[in-house]
Parts: structure tokens; sequence; C-alpha cells
């Protein structure tokens, strides 16, 4: 709320970002921003330490992780196919209300799923890929990759995004960018979806989507989606949003490919204008499942975890 009316008095009301202050030659006579001044700020810092006093508590997405991706991706590879194929009636979609979706939704929801996972997207700058900002290049020896080029984000109103460049991994399929992007691909080639303008489209019945190319995913329905893939793997879909693929990614390269912080901030496109509050607040949160038991940290017999195929090593010194 306070954002939204500092950005009112600001480029709205001409005022730019200047603190409110009384003017020294004009008493009674304030100059700058309101929302910007001493009172203001003073009740900001304390709000949160108030809210916690009176029950109320800030809670962030929970992340999504390599085992949950996994599942989903198990999951919906086996979805029978035919499901799609047979005439849906309304009576037939209250009985199932477990057949949500068919396999060509769970295509798309796999590389949507994926490409935020891995670029660390927003789920708005996700929603939003067209079709000419994805490069399938290939590099020989049955060897791909798929490079991403925003014309602008968040962070860069402006422009000048670095690309996303992803890479094949044949060892873990449901990590694979090629393999899901290929996947989808085809399905828009199958349905007779131009590939052209947005890559994720408006869902049209049961299971096809809107050959317009200006006919865009919205955000509600795919959070719908996602839930519902969460309850296909038994888990509660409720501490989720359209935000844990970004805190998820961000775990993900930290905590599994063990990236550097440092580029970490640079892949997600932090690095420019850092702020330590804002990479950490993605890595850390009260809100995500713990990837080992607190018995289990010191444990000098705690199992090891999956081998790395590039080093062979799956313990947990590495």
């Amino acid at each position: 709320m306070r954002a939204s009316i500092t950005h009112v008095y600001g480029r709205d009301f001409g005022l730019g970002t200047q603190v409110w202050l009384e003017d020294p030659l004009f008493r009674g006579k304030y100059t700058g921003n309101p929302s910007l001044s001493t009172v203001v700020s003073s009740y900001m810092i304390s709000l949160r330490r108030r809210k916690v006093r009176a029950g109320y508590v800030v809670t962030s997405a929970r992340a999504i992780d390599e085992a949950t991706i996994k599942a989903m991706f198990l999951f919906n590879e086996a979805f029978p196919a035919e499901v799609s194929r047979q005439q849906i009636t309304r009576q037939w979609k209250e009985a199932h209300p477990e057949y949500w979706g068919g396999r060509n939704m769970r295509v798309m929801l796999q590389w949507l799923d994926l490409s935020a996972f891995l670029c660390l997207l927003r789920y708005d700058e996700a929603l939003h890929l067209q079709w000419h900002h994805i490069h399938f290049e290939k590099l020989g020896d049955n060897k791909f990759r798929i490079r991403i080029e925003l014309p602008f984000r968040k962070t860069h109103q402006n422009g000048g995004c670095a690309p996303f460049v992803l890479y094949n991994n044949p060892e873990k399929p449901w990590m694979c960018p090629i393999r899901a992007f290929a996947m989808w691909s085809q399905t828009c080639s199958q349905l007779s979806i131009p590939r052209e303008g947005y890559v994720f489209r408006k869902r049209v019945g049961f299971d096809n989507f809107s050959a317009n190319p200006e006919d865009a995913m919205t955000s509600e329905v795919f959070l719908e989606c996602f839930r519902n893939n969460l309850l296909d793997v038994g888990i509660d879909p409720r501490p989720y949003g359209t935000h844990s693929f970004r805190r998820g990614g961000c775990q993900y390269l930290a905590m599994v490919l063990r990236w550097p912080i440092r580029n970490i901030c640079t892949w997600g496109g932090w690095s420019e204008n850092f702020n330590s509050g804002t990479i950490f607040k993605y890595l850390l949160s009260w809100t995500d499942a713990p990837l080992i038991d607190r018995e289990d940290y010191m444990n000098p017999d705690r199992p090891a975890g999956e081998i790395c195929h590039a080093c062979g090593r799956s313990c947990s010194c590495a």
C-alpha cells in the first residue's frame, strides 16, 4: 500500500522521491513526497514487530524443490493420453475431479514449471514468454541448448537482459529443459497451434488451447493447475504460490548444484543492484521444508545423498 501511494505522489503528482520535509523559509509549507515522511517511515519499521506481537505472521510462498518436480513429472508422464480423446461432459468432470487436465495441459505445465524454476523467473515473466524469445540450437553429437532472451524484466525495465542458456540433462529427464521444450513444441504441432505469439496459451475446453497468438495463459489458471498437480502427487498445495519456482530455483542452484552466491546473483539478474536481503529471503525461510532432519546435522552415519554424475561423489561434504 505504501509503495502504491509513493508511486501516485511521485509519478502522477510529480513530487518525486524526495523526503517530505518542512520548508525552512516558509513555516507550515512542506515539500517532497508525503509517503516518505519520517512519521510514515517510523511506522513502517515498527509495523512488522507489532503485527508479530498481535499474532500475525508474514508467510512467504514455500519453495518448490527437485523432488516435487520429479514427482509431478513422473505422474504427468504416466497420465493416460486416451482421457483427452474421450467425450468430456460436465457430469463426467464432476464425477472425476482428479481429471482437471489432460496430457497436453501437463506437457505445457512441465515446460512452464521448468523454465520458471531454472531461469529464476517471476510467474508473469514466464507466462509472457513468446516464441521468438526462445532459440533452439544444435551443438552436434546429440547435444542441444536453448537460449531464452527476454526483452525486459522487472529488474531491467529498459532492456539489456542477459540471456538464459539451458542445456541437456539426460541423467535427470525431469530436470531436462531440452526435453520439456521439445515435448511442448511437438504438442503444438499436433494441435495445429502456430509457433508465434505467446508460448503458454489460454486453455480451450478440457485439453486444448487457443490458436490466437495473443491469448496468453493467465496467472490465475496457472496457479490453479499448479496446485491441482501438487494434489496429484499427494502434496498440500496451500503453502505454495506462483513465486515458489523462483525461490525454489534459487535454492536448487545454491544447495544442489552448489553455485556460488555471486553466480546466482548474476544468473538471476541481481548483480547490478545487489541487495543481500533479496537473495537471502529466497535461500532461507521457515516455510521451506528442511533438507535433512535436525538430529542428522552432526550424525556421522547420516545416509549419503544421490551420486553426482560429474564427480561420482554422494557425500554431503562437497
